[in-house]
């Protein structure tokens, strides 16, 4: 092995440094993603990224397919929350092309999103736990992603990869018992299930000494390294985009922005990240009970558009707020029925980047740790 990290030949390092190789098909590293680990006993010297893996030229795919026909590859983007790679590219789309979407159907927008949010952050944390050595908790947020599962089967027919939204609207209206089932799921999270959890596993004392005081980013660090949603967030940064660039109807509706204070370490470390995430499923709920409570009964769900379907020349940035941060979309239209170009702004990708720099100094067994915590998807990383 003549090259180890980054074009270094293995002279470089002293007897006492080794190099290891992490994945690509290593269980905590969340999907087919590599790490070149340099290290010192246990001790880490350096851990750095090897994407590309999971490359599967989506972004060349858009240009080749009609601008509708491309929705289906945005659930791919990140299949643990497709709906809002669909609201995301869908938004882009109809500002680029000055569409108008039927009140009740940003309604339904943003409730398929929030729910969405809630089933990625049951996966997030409940996976880090899971690679942390607790499997009780993971168990339990799967329970709960599986109600997420079912109403979203409810409401367009699939469990994982959604499709839900559409250009100018969404796919389907809410089915008989929605209503009632989506309130029931939000009043047990708030009420029962979330206190629940955070008896069982976050305010344990081996997760709080697992997670305190590791991979500690500060406010500057994660915006010198663009950071974005509870990354940044748990840095004690309180951006979001849906209050502070609000799209869709984010701004009918009153919720906080959870960030990071140290709860029982430094402010920024793993555990920060970890319990951001954790009120981010409270605040979904306020969203989304929000949601049914003001959308209208009656209204169109969907505008029809002409066909052949074509958008005027010209290029656009959309970024909505992704489960893993800034998910944003630049589009450039030649006028013609396909997009000429697509490029996606993926929050995972920026995450990656932090992890050679906050992974120095740490124990090998806290990158598992540090990586969990980032909340990384890898088809996010690679698209």
């Amino acid at each position: 092995m003549q090259r180890a990290l980054r074009g270094m030949p293995m002279s470089k390092y002293s007897s006492q440094e080794m190099v290891l190789n992490m994945g690509p098909q290593h269980p905590s590293t969340h999907g087919v993603l590599r790490f070149v680990l340099q290290t010192d006993g246990e001790m880490m010297v350096k851990a750095v990224p090897d994407v590309g893996f999971l490359h599967r030229g989506i972004e060349k795919i858009a240009e080749r397919v009609p601008w509708q026909a491309f929705m289906p590859y945005t659930d791919r983007i990140d299949y643990v929350a497709s709906v809002n790679c669909n609201l995301g590219y869908a938004a882009a789309v109809e500002r680029l092309a000055g569409i108008a979407v039927p009140e009740k159907a940003e309604y339904l927008r943003v409730i398929a999103a929030e729910l969405s949010r809630i089933g990625s952050h049951f996966i997030g944390f409940g996976a880090l736990l899971l690679d942390l050595g607790a499997v009780t908790p993971f168990v339990h947020a799967l329970r709960e992603r599986e109600t997420f599962n079912d109403l979203m089967e409810m409401l367009c027919g699939a469990r994982l990869t959604h499709n839900y939204v559409r250009i100018g609207g969404v796919s389907h209206d809410l089915p008989p018992g929605f209503r009632e089932k989506c309130l029931g799921f939000v009043d047990h999270l708030e009420h029962e299930f979330l206190e629940e959890f955070n008896d069982l596993i976050s305010f344990n004392t081996i997760l709080i000494n697992r997670l305190a005081n590791v991979g500690v980013i500060d406010p500057e660090t994660a915006n010198k390294y663009t950071l974005t949603g509870p990354n940044l967030r748990g840095s004690g940064v309180p951006f979001d985009l849906r209050r502070d660039e609000p799209y869709s109807v984010y701004d009918r509706f009153r919720f906080d922005i959870p960030v990071g204070t140290g709860k029982f370490g430094v402010p920024g470390d793993c555990y920060d990240r970890y319990w951001v995430r954790i009120l981010e499923v409270t605040e979904s709920c306020r969203i989304i009970r929000q949601a049914l409570e003001q959308m209208p009964g009656d209204g169109g769900i969907r505008t029809s558009l002409p066909r052949p379907f074509t958008v005027p020349a010209g290029e656009i940035y959309v970024r909505t707020e992704s489960p893993r941060g800034e998910l944003g979309y630049y589009l450039i239209s030649d006028g013609g029925k396909n997009p000429f170009r697509v490029k996606v702004r993926t929050g995972s990708f920026s995450a990656m980047t932090i992890v050679e720099t906050i992974s120095q100094g740490v124990m090998v067994a806290d990158l598992v740790a540090i990586i969990g915590s980032l909340d990384v998807v890898a088809p996010e990383i690679d698209r």
